[in-house]
């Protein structure tokens, strides 16, 4: 113990520093011979009873004669009190940490980008569904579209022409031609599917009574509350 003290007294550096590492291994030995001598008193009997205890008792005590001699032969390192040594030390110290936040940093970046790709590939699958949906949408509405004109034109054939000047006085006045019951329905089909919030159609010579009393009496379609030349088909879909 001698030798180790008198080592750390030839050491450079500050005497605080010098004289606190001495009361630290000072305090160190004093604590190996306080377990020295309770060891020693450890008799035969002691021995029988606590035999767990004294086992690691002897450990601690080999442990800090391992540390004891690390000491001895280990010249304590004391920071230098020199500006310029300190300032340089800060550097190192500073330069790790930079180091450190910049790969902090890229992590985080890169992280960030492959969630941005899998939010843009989230977006795409979406738009891709909806404009299938769409695509199955439109199709179907023109597979309805035909098979209603084909059900039309067969059980509803168009007017014959001359049939919207019957019972007018003036027959010299030019006939309108009629549409069918099925270019009707497609107008008011197409009417609420663009504009929902307007869905009515103003109706003219070209609408055959016949077809509108028809459309009315079984509820496809229905007058304007405050205008019966505006016709509108029943919201079947809500």
């Amino acid at each position: 113990m001698a030798e180790c003290l008198s080592e750390i007294a030839d050491a450079g550096g500050p005497v605080d520093a010098k004289e606190e590492l001495l009361e630290e291994c000072e305090s160190i030995w004093k604590q190996m011979e306080e377990c020295q001598r309770k060891l020693m008193l450890l008799g035969k009997d002691t021995l029988l009873q606590s035999d767990a205890k004294l086992s690691l008792l002897m450990l601690r005590w080999k442990a800090l004669t391992v540390e004891h001699r690390q000491w001895q032969v280990q010249n304590p390192e004391i920071i230098s009190t020199h500006p310029d040594v300190l300032l340089e030390l800060g550097k190192e110290e500073l330069q790790k940490i930079k180091s450190d936040l910049e790969m902090v940093l890229s992590t985080v970046q890169l992280k960030n980008k492959k969630l941005q790709e899998d939010l843009e590939s989230l977006k795409m699958r979406g738009f891709d569904e909806l404009k299938n949906k769409i695509i199955k949408l439109k199709t179907y509405k023109k597979e309805l579209l035909s098979a209603l004109g084909e059900f039309l034109d067969e059980h509803f054939p168009p007017p014959e022409k001359g049939e919207n000047t019957k019972n007018k006085n003036s027959s010299t006045e030019p006939a309108v031609e009629l549409i069918t019951i099925h270019e009707i329905l497609e107008i008011l089909i197409n009417k609420l599917m663009t504009t929902p919030h307007d869905p009515y159609v103003t109706i003219d010579e070209s609408f055959w009574p016949p077809y509108i009393e028809l459309l009315l009496r079984y509820g496809m379609v229905l007058r304007h509350p405050e205008d019966p030349k505006r016709l509108r088909l029943e919201a079947f879909h809500e």
